[in-house]
């Protein structure tokens, strides 16, 4: 299985259902959890993600996935279980 890693935030109600929806499947995660005044947390994953200034930011093998409704459009069209292959 690819490595996936997903940046979040306390009290984030997308990032809760993002990593609801890999336990569901399974699938082993890092979290790394950005706290609101975390400057270089969120540094380090605008830098990674191009700037996107959101969270989740989910990324499996390194490649940029996006957030929970990219996550969750995958899974409906069967296709999130073939990236984690």
């Amino acid at each position: 299985m690819k490595k996936v890693v997903v940046y979040t935030s306390p009290s984030c109600p997308y990032c809760v259902r993002a990593k609801d929806l890999l336990k569901r499947k399974n699938v082993a995660f890092e979290e790394k959890l950005i706290g609101w005044d975390d400057e270089a947390g969120w540094e380090e994953m605008r830098q990674k993600s191009n700037g996107m200034k959101t969270v989740p930011q989910i990324y499996i093998d390194d490649k940029l996935v996006g957030g929970y409704t990219d996550l969750a459009a995958l899974d409906s069209q069967g296709k999130l279980e073939e990236m984690l292959k």
